[in-house]
């Protein structure tokens, strides 16, 4: 009996492409230590003259650990992503939040060297699937963030949408009490490159049924994948208003096309027609039993929220148009007895 696979066609491209930059990553770096020229890792001094490190670098792995790491990041959030998506979207996907990021870094890295005059930031070496991991992290919280993860059988339990936060604040601390300055640039640049991507730019599949033509919207308007969602609730508001700000600015200038009323209407309806889907058990072996319950419950909460609102706003219109309607009656007697009152005078 033949095995089957069940892995996407691309995502094992991208492990199979880990495995083999990596290794040769490690292999080259051992045999040729003292070549001064790193053509698979970034290293912002030379990365101008080989450009394709701007894609290698990610799956450049350091050492067993992180390459298990990314190993599993692209395994298990491929394999969701690619089958959510397509893998044509999935793949522009993986392109846009490898490339983009390491630009980023490099620029960064770039500026540090030029206001401190450090050379080890010339020559620093950028590398690892850190960008990649919040990128898929961002996406998951798009994609199914009040799911619900249980990590040690139960007594570790997290909201997807906490993990974006979780990851980040985890490489910033590191970054500052450890060193590990590379991975806080490339995880905060991954998580803005993917945010930025998904919220307003990648096309959206119609999972809803409000569209024809199975594609609905451009980016993702939804309220629960606005930049404040991604905080704690008690930070929500201060960063909401600085979000607000900086949106309204890239609006005036023309940077960024607003979203209508109808567009984060039909998002929010696409981001309740996602949550009916759930996050499959790779994730949580008892996602069937009490997450899927609980994701529920949540999403039937919210969706009665939404209704009682939606009935006291046509309550409102209700009583609006009678009290026209009523002062409207009530002028026409007075206008016919002022009539009436002159035509008597006139006789």
């Amino acid at each position: 009996m033949q095995m089957r696979i069940n892995i996407p066609p691309l995502t094992r491209i991208l492990i199979g492409l880990l495995l083999a930059i990596s290794v040769t990553h490690q292999i080259t770096r051992y045999i040729y230590h003292t070549v001064p020229v790193e053509l698979l890792a970034l290293v912002p001094q030379q990365s101008l003259f080989y450009p394709w490190v701007y894609v290698t670098a990610t799956y450049a792995e350091q050492n067993v650990i992180t390459l298990l790491i990314a190993g599993a990041t692209i395994l298990y959030g491929g394999k969701y992503l690619e089958r959510a998506w397509g893998s044509t979207e999935f793949g522009k996907f993986v392109l846009i939040v490898t490339v983009l990021p390491n630009v980023a870094s490099t620029i960064v890295y770039i500026l540090w060297f030029a206001v401190t005059r450090d050379a080890a930031r010339a020559v620093a070496y950028i590398q690892g699937s850190v960008a990649l991991q919040g990128a898929f992290l961002v996406a998951f919280k798009q994609l199914v963030p009040e799911h619900t993860v249980t990590i040690l059988k139960c007594f570790i339990k997290i909201r997807v949408k906490h993990f974006p936060a979780i990851f980040l604040a985890a490489n910033t601390i590191s970054g500052f009490v450890i060193g590990t300055d590379t991975a806080l640039v490339l995880a905060w640049a991954g998580f803005f490159t993917s945010w930025i991507y998904l919220r307003f730019y990648k096309r959206q599949p119609d999972l809803s049924g409000t569209s024809t033509g199975g594609i609905s919207t451009k980016g993702d308007a939804s309220e629960t994948f606005t930049f404040a969602s991604f905080w704690p609730d008690v930070v929500q508001p201060p960063i909401a208003a600085v979000a607000d700000g900086l949106y309204n600015a890239l609006v005036a200038v023309r940077i960024v096309t607003p979203f209508s009323a109808e567009d984060v209407e039909t998002s929010n309806e696409q981001a309740t027609a996602r949550g009916e889907g759930g996050l499959p058990s790779i994730l949580n072996q008892n996602g069937r039993r009490g997450g899927k319950k609980e994701e529920a419950e949540r999403r039937r909460a919210l969706a009665l929220k939404a209704l009682d609102l939606r009935l006291h706003a046509a309550t409102a219109n209700k009583q609006v148009v009678p009290a026209t309607a009523t002062q409207a009656a009530m002028s026409e007697p007075t206008a016919g007895s002022h009539e009436q009152s002159n035509e008597s005078s006139q006789a």
